[in-house]
């Protein structure tokens, strides 16, 4: 599983960007955690209610620049999940990337041919401090080795042995 983190300002090109997906049934909505209902009566994307949830985390920041926590996790062609398990691994990784009690959403992307995961979070508490982030690119490494490993899925093609790949 390979995992691309991005920063931003501000959730709203994240969700404008996943809603998009979503719009065009490219992708849905998985799991969201203290956030409001992300649906409107419609049961259309709100990405209103999306914001309002990350309002009072964003306007208790003074200081933190790139507030913003956007990761997709990629999962080998091979691994065929299925929608609980894809819960799970979010849930996973985002406690253990230290994110497990912040506001997020996580959207199922099926529009190549894997499907993958992009979640939406903070990295600013309710008070406004900024989360730990040192090392992430290498923490978050580590806890997808992890998940590989427990939940049986393929290792990214970058971490294979050089050796074994000239076999």
């Amino acid at each position: 599983m390979v995992a691309n983190i991005r920063s931003r300002p501000s959730p709203s090109g994240a969700l404008y960007y996943n809603k998009e997906k979503v719009d065009k049934d490219e992708a849905e909505v998985l799991l969201w955690q203290k956030m409001l209902e992300p649906f409107n009566k419609h049961g259309r994307m709100d990405i209103d209610a999306c914001m309002e949830s990350f309002r009072p985390y964003l306007e208790a920041n003074r200081r933190t620049t790139n507030t913003v926590f956007h990761v997709s996790l990629n999962p080998s062609p091979e691994d065929r999940l299925t929608d609980e398990r894809l819960r799970d691994i979010a849930r996973e990784y985002m406690e253990r990337m230290g994110y497990g009690e912040q506001p997020y959403i996580v959207f199922k992307h099926k529009d190549i041919s894997r499907e993958h995961l992009h979640i939406v979070s903070l990295r600013v508490d309710e008070q406004g401090r900024k989360l730990p982030h040192d090392f992430e690119a290498r923490r978050s490494m580590e806890i997808l080795r992890d998940l590989e490993r427990k939940y049986g899925l393929h290792p990214s093609l970058k971490d294979k042995d050089k050796s074994e790949l000239r076999k």
